[in-house]
């Protein structure tokens, strides 16, 4: 497929058509959706503005370990990002253990539906799988359930956030590496942030100041160097391969749409809980599950960045009509 073909693809056959339910969305709120659209817009273009810095890296030849960046995310970053977000936040232990199930039935359907549609389709499950079963419901989700739930929104949206983690660092390795390995597991910090967060939000306790401080500035390294990580992986990503990007997208939010009618049903879901899920359902893919495709895949990488790039763009659009017509 030609350049020029894949664009007119993504444009005419993906973007125009999410353009024109966006409109029709507008039409029928006005003014509301438009705030919304606003709100998205302040979530999303951050994120790209830091992945457009890698890119910028990456033209300029400066140097940038893909490696160390990635050991520095998974041991120190997400870890303390997990104990910061949750000893911060205010929700009942109970309510986040339902939210909790109810996350890792999500991800557990998003895996079964992404594991069939790869094989249909012919692409190589080991290296797409994982970017489609996990959504960026840290650096995207948070904002998004804080600014249209309020407070209430993003503490349940933290009990997606940690399953999708957790989800992460376990199957999101064992997945392209081909291989379960009890080791990693033992040994993932993510583990044990997830379980001193459990301890701290059943007891009521919080951490000392000074830990507290260095978790809030350890933690909030990873999402930054995750984005110029795939920002710098951009920078070789030819346009042709745009065409797989637009599918896995599009195949994305159909799971996306699915998984989330199944399982606010199965579970009860009602209120501010239900909405929180919904959203963080249609998250984006997540910019962290790219570490492990390079390393496992290289040749898949491109592909890879391609789509977790256009599902970002898309969610200016998709969300808007979310809000709207579903929440």
């Amino acid at each position: 497929m030609k350049n020029r073909t894949v664009k007119t693809f993504v444009v005419r056959d993906f973007l125009a058509p999410l353009f024109i339910i966006s409109s029709l969305s507008l039409a029928r709120k006005d003014q509301p959706v438009e705030i919304l659209i606003f709100h998205v817009m302040n979530v999303v273009l951050p994120v790209l503005i830091c992945a457009a810095a890698g890119y910028v890296l990456a033209l300029r030849k400066m140097p940038f370990d893909h490696q160390t960046i990635g050991s520095l995310v998974k041991n120190i970053g997400y870890p303390t990002l997990i104990v910061s977000h949750l000893s911060s936040t205010q929700i009942e232990i109970d309510s986040f253990l339902s939210m909790l199930a109810a996350s890792a039935t999500a991800i557990a359907a998003f895996g079964v539906l992404g594991f069939l549609a790869l094989k249909v389709l012919r692409m190589p499950v080991r290296a797409f799988l994982t970017p489609l079963m996990h959504g960026n419901v840290g650096n995207v989700g948070l904002p998004i359930t804080l600014l249209a739930l309020g407070s209430g929104g993003m503490a349940y949206s933290m009990g997606f956030v940690v399953a999708v983690l957790v989800s992460i660092f376990t199957v999101g390795m064992w997945i392209p590496a081909g291989k379960f390995s009890v080791r990693s597991l033992v040994t993932s910090p993510i583990i044990y942030a997830v379980a001193l967060s459990l301890i701290l939000l059943s007891t009521g306790k919080t951490l000392p100041e000074p830990i507290a401080k260095s978790f809030g500035i350890l933690g909030g390294m990873s999402i930054p160097l995750m984005l110029l990580t795939l920002g710098h992986t951009l920078a070789t990503l030819k346009m042709g391969r745009f065409g797989r990007a637009a599918v896995l997208t599009v195949l994305h939010l159909v799971m996306a749409a699915i998984v989330a009618t199944s399982v606010t049903w199965l579970f009860g879901l009602q209120g501010v809980e239900r909405s929180a899920f919904i959203l963080c359902c249609f998250m984006p893919s997540s910019v962290a599950t790219y570490l492990f495709i390079e390393q496992n895949f290289p040749e898949h990488a491109p592909d890879a960045a391609g789509f977790i790039l256009l599902s970002t763009l898309s969610t200016v659009l998709v969300l808007p009509v979310i809000m709207t017509f579903w929440i």
